[in-house]
């Protein structure tokens, strides 16, 4: 089976075990028998569309493509991934519940904050969070917290992680 991933998800796939796979922001563009791809991304190709935008999402991503490499990952295994990340390790099975009250422009921010235990509201809230990419449509003026988003972070999905989830940790 040939493999096509975004290199959003390259992480995911040598992290799952697999060792030849071609990457290609534009799967469709390769020949190849499935694309692993981030949820929101529209491909013809046959595919699997995976979400790793918190601790819980990557280690479910991870099993799920181990799955399809024929080398399904214990939980243990995938948890070791985890080791050398803070706040990954802290998230990663938490139930974290805060009383304080967010706006929230984007969904992939909205899984994020969720799983930090901040309530989204669209009134009476401390603070807007955003990502970058939507800068020029945010409308309130204090408060704010910039996010980076796709292109302006790295692609290793638990240095990401690290870095959005500490930006969100300064304001507990």
């Amino acid at each position: 089976m040939k493999i096509v991933t975004t290199p959003m998800c390259e992480e995911i796939v040598k992290l799952a075990g697999i060792s030849e796979y071609a990457v290609n922001k534009n799967p469709d563009e390769e020949e190849g028998d499935l694309a692993v791809v981030l949820s929101e991304s529209k491909v013809e190709m046959k595919s699997l569309a995976i979400k790793i935008n918190t601790p819980s999402q990557v280690f479910e991503s991870i099993k799920k493509v181990s799955e399809i490499a024929e080398n399904e990952l214990s939980d243990k295994d995938v948890t070791a991934f985890f080791d050398d990340f803070e706040m990954c390790r802290k998230y990663l099975n938490s139930n974290f519940k805060r009383d304080i009250n967010v706006k929230v422009y984007s969904n992939f921010l909205k899984d994020i904050v969720l799983d930090m235990g901040f309530n989204i509201v669209s009134q009476n809230f401390d603070h807007v969070i955003y990502p970058d990419y939507l800068k020029d449509q945010v409308s309130e003026t204090e408060n704010l917290v910039e996010i980076p988003s796709h292109n302006s972070i790295s692609k290793n999905p638990f240095e990401k992680i690290e870095m959005r989830y500490s930006l969100l940790e300064s304001l507990i």
